[in-house]
C-alpha cells in the first residue's frame, strides 16, 4: 500500500510542477520522444502567470506548494549540481527556510514528551516563535542559574515532519529508480544513493540531540580559533525533539550595512571565514556545511558566530589530502600532479590516459596564470574541475560535492563583504601550513605512526580472523557438497517478496493508466 501511495504523491508531485511552468521549462534535448511528448502536455496546462515568470520563481514556488519537507529536499539538491544541473541548483539555493511558525502550544508539548519534565521546570519564561525552517522552529527562552537569569534560544521540531518527509522520500525514491531503469545516462550519478544520502542526511538533522553533538564537536575544535566560535548547548535543555543553546546577540553578516556601521573591519572579518573554514575543512575533516549569511553573526566583540548546525561535512584524511594537492598542483602550475592525485585516489578510472587527463586539467589551470589573484575564485576552479573531471567518467564523490558548495557559500560571503576579496592570500596561512605539515617530510612520520597501529589492530584481531577464515572454509565445503540452502523462513519470506512485488507492478499499471485517462479529460475542458 506505500507503494501505491507513493505513485499517488508523485502524480501530484508531476502535477504541481506541471501547473507551475516546471517541466515545460526544463532543456528538451537528450529526451526521448516520449518524453518531449509528456513535456508539451505540461505546457498546455502551465498556469498563464508561470510562463510568464522566471524559471528560478516558478521552481520555488512549486517547491513551496509542495510543502516543509520538498523545502527540504530542495536545499539538499541545492548541494548537489552534479545531479539537477548548476542552473536548477543555483534556482534551488534560494530557498529560503521561511515557513509557517506552529503554535507555541504544540512546541511546549514537544519539549515536554522530549524531556520529560514541564516547561515550567526547563524556562523561567517561553516566547512565541521568532523563526520558522522547513524542519524546526526557534523560540527565546530564559533561564535561571544560580540566580542569575539568562536568554536562551530553543530549536523546536515541526510536527508531524518525519511522517511527512518519510512519506515524500519513498517518492524520490521511485523517481531515482525510475531514472536509473529508464535513463541510462543518469545512472553515472547514482539518483538511488543520492535518495539515500538525502534520507540519512535528514534522519541526522531530525535529531536535534546530533545537531547538539556537532555544535559540541565543532566548539572543541576550534576553540583556540582566533574569531570564530559556535553557541554553547545546554544538555539539560536537549533532546531529539528540542536543543537549547545560547542565545547570540550580534548583526547577521547579510546586514553589510550595520556592520560597517558598527565599525567592525569587515576585510579582516572575509579573511577570519575564510581561514576559519578551510582550518575545519584540512585540519579537523568537519566543518559547517551550511554557512550562509544568515546562518553567520559577528558578535559585539566582532567574533563570527555560526549558528544551525543541521548539516554539516566530513573529509577523510584521503579527501583532505586530495584537496590540498590539487590546489597546490594548480598553484605551482604541475598539473600532471593535479591529475596523478586523482588517479591514486581512484576517482578517474584508470583505463583512462594520465597524459590526455592532465591536458585537460591544463585547460582549467592556464586562464588563471598572469590574472590578478583576487579576480581567480577557487570555488569556480573546483566547479570547473568537476565538469571536466566528468569526461572522464569521474563517478559522484558527495563529500566533495558538499565541499564545494560550501566553499562557494563562505567565498560568496566574504566577497559581500570586501569585493576584491583576495582568496588566495587568505587561505595561504592555512593551506599552507597544511600541506607543510602533511606533504612534507612530517607526513612520513605520520603515514609510518598510523601504520604502525594499524598493523597493531592487525594482530589484535588476527585471531578472531582466523576463526572466522576456518568458519567460512567449512561453510563453502558444505555448499560444495550439498549445494546453497535456505531454511523454511527464508524460503517462505522470498515467495511473499516476490508475489507482493508483482501485485505492486499490476497495480501501478492501473494507477498510470487512470492518471492518463485524468489528464486527457483534463486537456479536454481546459
Amino acid at each position: 500500500m506505500s507503494t501505491i501511495g507513493a505513485y499517488f504523491r508523485l502524480m501530484k508531485l508531476g502535477w504541481v510542477l506541471a501547473r507551475e511552468g516546471v517541466v515545460s521549462a526544463l532543456p528538451s534535448e537528450n529526451l526521448p520522444p516520449i518524453a518531449r511528448f509528456g513535456q508539451s502536455l505540461a505546457g498546455l496546462v502551465a498556469r498563464r502567470r508561470a510562463k510568464s515568470a522566471a524559471q528560478s520563481d516558478n521552481l520555488a514556488r512549486a517547491v513551496e506548494r509542495l510543502g516543509p519537507s520538498y523545502v527540504k529536499i530542495g536545499q539538499f539538491l541545492a548541494t548537489r549540481p552534479d545531479v539537477v544541473g548548476n542552473a536548477f541548483a543555483a534556482d534551488l539555493a534560494q530557498l529560503q527556510d521561511r515557513m509557517q511558525t506552529f503554535p507555541r502550544a504544540q512546541a511546549v508539548a514537544q519539549i515536554e514528551v522530549s524531556l520529560g519534565r514541564p516547561i515550567g521546570q526547563l524556562y523561567a519564561h517561553f516566547g512565541e516563535p521568532i523563526a520558522a525552517a522547513s524542519i524546526a522552529q526557534v523560540h527565546p527562552a530564559d533561564i535561571v542559574k544560580d540566580g542569575v537569569t539568562t536568554r536562551v534560544a530553543v530549536k523546536v521540531i515541526r510536527p508531524g515532519v518525519r511522517e511527512r518527509f518519510a512519506k515524500d522520500l519513498e517518492t524520490n525514491y521511485v523517481v531515482a529508480r525510475f531514472q536509473e531503469r529508464f535513463y541510462p545516462p543518469a545512472r553515472r550519478l547514482r539518483p538511488v544513493e543520492v535518495t539515500r544520502t538525502l534520507e540519512q542526511t535528514t534522519k541526522v538533522e531530525m535529531d536535534l540531540r546530533l545537531e547538539a553533538a556537532a555544535l559540541s564537536e565543532l566548539a572543541q575544535n576550534s576553540k583556540d580559533d582566533p574569531g570564530f566560535r559556535v553557541p554553547h548547548v545546554d544538555w539539560e535543555r536537549t533532546g531529539r525533539d528540542v536543543v537549547t543553546m545560547e542565545w547570540i546577540d550580534g548583526i547577521k553578516m547579510s546586514d553589510v550595512a550595520g556592520l560597517r556601521a558598527a565599525g567592525f573591519d569587515l576585510d579582516k572579518l572575509a579573511e577570519t571565514l575564510m581561514q576559519s573554514f578551510l582550518r575545519h575543512t584540512l585540519r579537523d575533516g568537519f566543518f559547517h556545511a551550511d554557512m550562509h549569511q544568515g546562518n553567520l553573526f559577528v558578535d559585539p566583540d566582532g567574533i563570527i558566530v555560526a549558528v544551525d548546525m543541521g548539516i554539516v561535512g566530513r573529509l577523510g584524511k584521503k579527501e583532505r589530502r586530495f584537496l590540498a594537492e590539487i590546489l597546490f598542483g594548480f598553484i605551482t602550475g604541475d598539473y600532471r600532479r593535479v591529475a596523478d592525485v586523482h588517479f591514486e585516489a581512484g576517482y578517474v578510472p584508470s583505463h583512462h590516459d594520465h597524459a590526455s587527463f592532465a591536458q585537460a586539467i591544463r585547460a582549467i589551470g592556464e586562464p588563471i596564470h598572469g590574472q590578478p589573484a583576487d579576480t581567480i575564485s577557487m570555488a569556480k576552479l573546483l566547479t570547473l574541475l568537476f565538469e571536466v573531471t566528468e569526461l572522464f567518467d569521474m563517478e559522484t564523490r558527495p563529500e566533495l560535492i558538499m565541499l564545494q558548495k560550501t566553499m562557494v557559500v563562505v567565498e560568496g560571503v566574504a566577497r559581500s563583504l570586501n569585493p576584491r576579496f583576495n582568496m588566495w592570500k587568505a587561505s595561504e596561512p592555512v593551506v599552507g601550513k597544511w600541506i607543510r605539515d602533511n606533504l612534507g617530510p612530517k607526513r612520513l612520520a605520520v603515514d609510518l605512526r598510523d601504520g604502525l597501529k594499524a598493523a597493531l589492530r592487525l594482530a589484535e584481531a588476527a585471531p578472531l580472523i582466523a576463526e572466522k577464515a576456518e568458519k567460512l572454509a567449512q561453510n563453502i565445503t558444505d555448499m560444495s557438497e550439498n549445494g546453497l540452502r535456505f531454511d523454511a523462513a527464508t524460503a517462505e519470506a522470498i515467495g511473499k517478496s516476490e508475489a507482493r512485488h508483482s501485485r505492486s507492478g499490476r497495480i501501478a499499471l492501473w494507477i498510470i493508466a487512470a492518471a492518463l485517462v485524468y489528464i486527457a479529460w483534463k486537456l479536454s475542458h481546459f
